[in-house]
């Protein structure tokens, strides 16, 4: 039994940042599927199941947006904090008048977007070891059901929250806008990251776990058709 869903998910602004752009921030002009796989945790998410995103739909047309904010260019070091912390010395404060720097960013708007996705068990097992792939699937669908979510979805950056998340049966592709019809070259875009550690920590400790930082970028060259990304098709492809 292949235990997937499909969601639609709504918000007013989305910023999935292109890699290259150092300082500016700029938007690719659809998700990536990391950051798909990232909102789906919000809402659930345990050491035993993986989340595999299949399909994407853009149902709105793309737009873009520039915005200019403020922003703080440093954060305060743990090593001042816990030097604080000894002598209480002021060593842990930051001024935001001084630190604060203004940054452009071109961001998505009023975007909508259908997401496919299933999740596959990863053999890692809880303390009672009663792991099994129905038991997960109806948190995730009571969970989608209520909206409920242990962390707040976002779409790219933890600013741009989403509107909206609604449990479907099927997507109304005629629903996809107009322009979005044909097919579309997205170019070059960023999968996700490929941790060496697997996802999995290397102390092999879960409640406290310590993760490996090593990693290596992954990217692939989708083709929108009619508003839809087939991404299982080329997950079939990759050597990852």
């Amino acid at each position: 039994m292949a235990y997937g869903f499909r969601i639609i998910v709504e918000g007013d602004y989305a910023l999935f940042t292109r890699p290259e752009m150092k300082v500016e921030r700029v938007s690719y002009d659809v998700p990536t599927v990391s950051a798909l796989e990232g909102l789906i945790k919000c809402i659930y998410w345990k050491p035993a199941i993986r989340i595999v995103i299949d399909r994407l739909v853009v149902f709105n047309p793309i737009r873009f947006a520039n915005i200019r904010r403020n922003e703080i260019k440093s954060k305060v070091s743990m090593q001042n904090v816990r030097a604080q912390m000894g002598s209480g010395e002021d060593r842990a404060a930051l001024y935001a008048s001084v630190e604060r720097s203004q940054r452009a960013s071109m961001v998505l708007k009023d975007v909508k977007y259908g997401i496919e996705f299933h999740f596959e068990m990863t053999g890692e097992k809880s303390e009672r070891d009663d792991e099994n792939a129905e038991k997960h699937y109806n948190i995730m669908l009571r969970r989608l059901k209520k909206g409920q979510c242990f962390r707040q979805p976002c779409l790219g950056c933890r600013e741009f929250s989403v509107r909206r998340i609604s449990l479907v049966d099927t997507f109304d592709l005629s629903q996809v806008a107009e322009e979005l019809h044909g097919e579309i070259d997205l170019g070059y875009m960023l999968y996700g990251m490929r941790f060496l550690d697997g996802g999995k920590p290397v102390n092999g400790d879960w409640e406290h776990p310590k993760f490996s930082d090593r990693a290596d970028a992954v990217y692939y060259r989708p083709h929108m058709i009619d508003g839809v990304i087939d991404i299982g098709k080329y997950r079939e492809g990759m050597l990852c």
